[in-house]
């Protein structure tokens, strides 16, 4: 069970992922520029990749139209309620660096600041937890095993990218 779970985990984090991602999509020059170049994702255009990757996951998972109907639900309230969160760590980067460059380095402003990314972190878990349940319920176990050995296959696929 915990392996199931371990893998749903990874199969939405990757699907979350690909939906809210700082910039455009692949590698290539498709849209305005090279994605590199493009702004943040507009709130539709995150709707539209949360439903593009749920139809992708639906299609590989031979998943039934109520099936699709509970993941593209529970992705989109996922997101919904982490995208604040990912914009308040992203805002966090300014003020770490504000931290740092100070003339006098002030301890317990950097222990405050660490302790409210802890918040940060532990309530987007939570969050993500829950979306995993609920995917872990909308799927079978068929489903499930379907999604471990897209993930095997993916893993091997990256090992001959890592060094050493």
């Amino acid at each position: 069970m915990v392996t199931t779970v371990a893998l749903v985990a990874a199969f939405s984090g990757a699907m979350a992922t690909r939906a809210v991602g700082q910039y455009g999509p692949g590698w290539g020059m498709h849209g305005h520029g090279p994605w590199f170049m493009r702004g943040p994702l507009s709130p539709a255009q995150i709707e539209d990749r949360v439903d593009r990757a749920v139809r992708h996951a639906a299609i590989e998972l031979d998943a039934s139209a109520e099936q699709q109907d509970k993941l593209r639900s529970i992705a989109k309230a996922a997101v919904k309620d982490l995208l604040p969160m990912r914009e308040k760590a992203q805002a966090a980067r300014e003020r770490a660096g504000g931290l740092l460059t100070q003339p006098k380095l002030d301890r317990a402003a950097i222990e405050a600041f660490r302790a409210e990314q802890m918040a940060l972190a532990e309530a987007a878990s939570k969050r993500f937890a829950q979306a995993l349940g609920d995917v872990a319920e909308a799927l079978t176990p068929e489903q499930r095993q379907k999604v471990h050995e897209h993930l095997q296959w993916r893993r091997s696929a990256w090992r001959g990218w890592h060094r050493g």
